[in-house]
This record gives structure tokens, C-alpha cells and sequence, in this order.
């Protein structure tokens, strides 16, 4: 730290000019964050195209160079997964693209679907010195980091990551999610011989069966996983641990760690009048037919019926998917139904960006109180009631209040509830010793991550109950860490 004395020196004096230079040439000539490229709202809202286009490279090299280098990177303490921003971003001004993506993969395991999925915006975009200090759009880092991927995955120069020597020490991992996979990642580097076990058919967990193509391609998703694979970790699929295999199972055959990343796919109901009817269904069970079943095909197995009038109860980035997904399918009218105003939806700005674009219809503060259906039991209307805004509850949004007296009824032939997600009770019911909240969640440390079973860690949405693609990651680097400290250490 320079002392008092050295600050009044004219050296210093012009060496603060010099930053404030820099810092206003920047301006004159790169100030203008770069814009996303993207199809037409009319053409992408008939298919399942990837909205976004990615940057060019001439659009890359002239964002990344409005980063300062901040001596203090604070944008690097705002990504949970610990990316070293300003050495990729740099990487990526100097024309070194296979450069910035290494860097990219020394602490992230999927980089081109965070750069698609994660909400910049609100973590390491939000504590950019553009933002912190000068009030003005923070470099595009998200966008950065997609194209640095993308441009790695089709060069053909794909890197592997380095690992240790083998250890021959074995663990286990429940989900193919993104905290699986994060975990999976630095324990293979680690040396540590790693097995991930997937229940459904398809490896990817809510990055498969969650979100649609249109905004994180399937090809991204198995390009990920196969660089994985490739540095040793091994893929079960079909296999429901409880079930197919036991805890006790995992320890016969030598596991010496458990990491559980099973996710949250319980889905919440409102319980109100009409709920049974046929046509309303769970976000969950509308994304995951669709996504992993080929259920939009009238010729699937388990074909979903597609709406025309369709509405969507919620306001995060599921919700977003599925009124997006409901107007692919051919719903002449699509619905959000939030009970808070947009100020407070959850989704990303971008989600709900594109979804005003492509005509989706937005009823904030709004709620529904019930359904009523024709005679064949079909739902054909809800009732909706006004909200308003009150003080702040507990999770620091205003709270919603109903105006006495005002609804107002909207005819709808398919809802789509999507208030929230609760874990599957089945490793809780299966794997004992676990503390477990009153919501179905795992307590653990949350430093280590590990759970009251000393060899069982935990992380993601059976934790969290609910949370960003890049926590659940930061959650899995974190088990790695805390396991592998225990393991060394036993």
C-alpha cells in the first residue's frame, strides 16, 4: 500500500492523470458495449434456432478491449466459479482465442453454456469497474467467454485439461447436472477416479431436460461432457441411486466419496380450485417431455397437448423457457402470470427481453386464484387477481398484496405452473444420517460442503432448493476442494 506521503507526490499525481486518461480514451473509442447478434424475433419464434448468434471476431477483440485490467479484479470475486476474467478477456484483445479459452477451463467446466445460460448481469458483470465506479455498461464478460468457447469448439483445437497422476481413489457422483459435472471436473484434474451416475437416459441433468435448444443446443452440451470424458471421468446413464444402486452399494465397491448433485425436480403447486384439471401441468413435466421425450412430436410416445391459449405462472428463467417453448409449439397467445411487478422477476433481463420480442404477453402483478374447465374437464379460463406491492418480505422483494375487489377472468386451453421446485425425497428416504430441512433440502457446511455423512457432500439445488447453473457449479468446485482436503488428510 503506498503511504500518505508518496500519494502527494507529483509522481503520483501523474500517474493518477495517466489512469484517468486511459480511462476517458476508452471512452472516446470503445465505450459502446457490443451487441449480441440474433435471428429475427418473428423467424426464432417459429423454430428452435439458437437465438443468439455469438460475436464476431472482430466484435470480440474491440470488447475485450474496453477492459481496464483493473489492479483490483473485482469481477473475478463475483463469478462463483473463480474465472480469471481479465486473463481471458486479454487473451482475447491480443488475438490469442485457444489462449483465453484454456484459461477459461482451469476453473470452469462448461464455458460455452455459462456463457449462453448464466446470469452475468448479476454477478461478475455487476462488480465491473465500468458498473462500481463509473455507472456505465460493464464489459460484456458473458458474452466473452461464449465466443472464446465457441471459437475453440470449432477450430478443431479442442484442449484437454491437464490431470494428475491416477490416485486410485474412487468417488461418486449423484446428477450429470451442472454441480455434478462442475465437482467431476476438478476431482478427475485432482487425480481421483471419478464415476457420475444419471437417471434418466441422456447425461446433462436440467442443462438437458431444463432449457430449451433455442437457448442452450444440445451439440453445446455434449461437447462439454465429452471433454470430460475425455480426461477420464466415467458416465453411468440410466441408474437411480436409492434404486438401481444403494448407498450401501456405492460403499461396497470401494466409494470413498459421495458427491450428491441430484437437483430439485419436485415441482411446487399453488393449490387452488381447478389445479386437476387437465391442461394445467408443471413447468417441470411441460420442459422435460418436450426437451428429453420428443413430446411436441404428435407421433412421440407421450405427445404434449400444445395450446393456443397458453399461460405461464411464474417469473424466473423456467418460466421464460416455457411460455418461449409454448409459442414455438404454435400458441397463438402466450402468458406470463407473475404476482410481483417486472422490477422483481428473477429471470434474466435478456429472457425477458426476447420474450417481449417475440410477443409474449406480460400479466405482472397478477395471480391466479382458480381454474375453471369445459365439459369434458379440460381447463378454458382462470381468474386472475390484482396485485400490489407492499413492504419488503424476507427475501428482500416488496411483498404482493391483492387489491380488494379487482380480478379479471382470461380464457386459457393450457397453464404451465412454475412456482418452484422442491428436491426428490428419494436420496434423503434412502441414504441416512443426512440432516434435512423442513424443505427437503441437504444441510451441509457450506464451506466444504459436506454433509452430516461424513463421506456424503452436497451441492446445487438439493441444497439450495433452486439456484443459477454457475452456483450449482460454484457449489461442485467447492465439494471438490472440501473433499479432497478430507480424503488427503484420512
Amino acid at each position: 500500500m503506498p503511504s500518505q506521503d508518496y500519494l502527494k507526490t507529483e509522481r503520483a499525481a501523474s500517474w493518477r492523470e495517466e489512469i484517468r486518461k486511459t480511462i476517458r480514451n476508452k471512452e472516446r473509442t470503445q465505450f459502446n458495449r457490443v451487441e449480441m447478434n440474433s435471428l429475427d424475433p418473428d423467424v426464432r419464434s417459429r423454430n428452435y434456432e439458437e437465438v443468439n448468434l455469438g460475436l464476431t471476431a472482430e466484435q470480440a477483440i474491440a470488447e475485450a478491449q474496453r477492459c481496464l485490467d483493473c489492479a483490483n479484479p473485482t469481477c473475478i470475486t463475483g463469478c462463483p466459479v473463480e474465472i480469471n476474467i481479465p486473463k481471458f478477456i486479454k487473451n482475447i484483445e491480443r488475438n490469442e482465442f485457444l489462449e483465453a479459452a484454456k484459461t477459461l477451463k482451469e476453473t470452469s467446466a462448461l464455458p460455452a453454456v455459462c456463457g449462453r445460460v448464466c446470469p452475468q448481469e448479476r454477478q461478475c458483470e455487476s462488480q465491473c469497474f465500468y458498473v462500481q465506479k463509473l455507472n456505465k455498461p460493464a464489459v460484456a464478460i458473458g458474452h466473452l467467454e461464449r465466443f472464446a468457447a465457441d471459437y475453440e469448439r470449432e477450430s478443431g483445437n479442442l484442449a484437454i485439461p491437464e490431470v494428475m497422476p491416477a490416485n486410485n481413489i474412487k468417488v461418486a457422483v449423484i446428477g450429470s447436472g451442472p454441480s455434478g459435472l462442475s465437482f467431476a471436473g476438478d476431482m478427475v484434474k485432482r487425480g481421483y477416479d471419478v464415476t457420475v451416475y444419471e437417471a434418466l437416459h441422456e447425461l446433462g441433468g436440467v442443462l438437458r431436460y431444463g432449457i430449451p435448444e433455442f437457448r442452450l443446443p444440445n451439440n453445446i452440451v455434449d461437447a462439454e461432457i465429452d471433454v470430460l470424458a475425455k480426461m477420464g471421468v466415467k458416465f453411468m446413464t440410466n441408474c437411480i441411486i436409492g434404486k438401481t444402486i444403494s448407498h450401501e452399494d456405492l460403499l461396497a465397491e470401494d466409494f470413498k466419496g459421495i458427491f450428491v448433485a441430484s437437483g430439485a425436480g419436485l415441482p411446487h403447486f399453488m393449490h387452488i380450485p381447478g389445479e386437476n384439471l387437465n391442461g394445467v401441468m408443471s413447468c417441470n413435466e411441460y420442459l422435460t417431455r418436450i426437451n428429453l421425450m420428443d413430446a411436441a412430436n404428435p407421433e412421440s410416445d407421450t405427445p404434449v397437448h400444445m395450446g393456443k391459449k397458453v399461460a405461464v405462472i411464474g417469473g424466473g428463467n423456467t418460466a421464460m423457457d416455457a411460455v418461449r417453448t409454448a409459442r414455438r409449439l404454435g400458441a397463438e397467445r402466450a402468458m406470463i402470470v407473475y404476482r410481483r411487478s417486472e422490477e422483481e422477476m428473477p429471470a434474466r433481463l435478456e429472457e425477458v427481453h426476447h420474450a417481449k420480442e417475440e410477443g409474449i404477453e406480460f400479466y405482472t402483478l397478477h395471480n391466479p386464484l382458480k381454474y375453471e374447465g369445459d365439459e369434458r374437464g379440460r381447463v378454458e379460463r382462470m381468474l386472475l387477481q390484482r396485485m400490489e406491492l407492499g413492504e419488503a418480505d424476507a427475501s428482500g422483494r416488496r411483498r404482493p398484496l391483492a387489491v380488494e375487489g379487482e380480478t379479471v377472468w382470461v380464457d386459457v386451453d393450457q397453464v404451465i405452473v412454475s412456482v418452484g421446485v422442491s428436491p426428490n425425497p428419494l436420496i434423503s428416504s434412502t441414504f441416512p444420517g443426512l440432516e434435512i430441512t423442513d424443505w427437503g433440502t441437504i444441510v451441509v457446511n457450506s464451506e466444504t460442503m459436506q454433509s452430516a455423512q461424513s463421506e456424503i457432500y452436497a451441492g446445487g439445488d438439493i441444497v439450495r432448493g433452486g439456484a443459477t447453473v454457475i452456483l450449482a457449479m460454484g457449489d461442485g468446485r467447492k465439494a471438490a476442494k472440501g473433499m479432497a482436503d478430507a480424503l488427503s488428510n484420512s
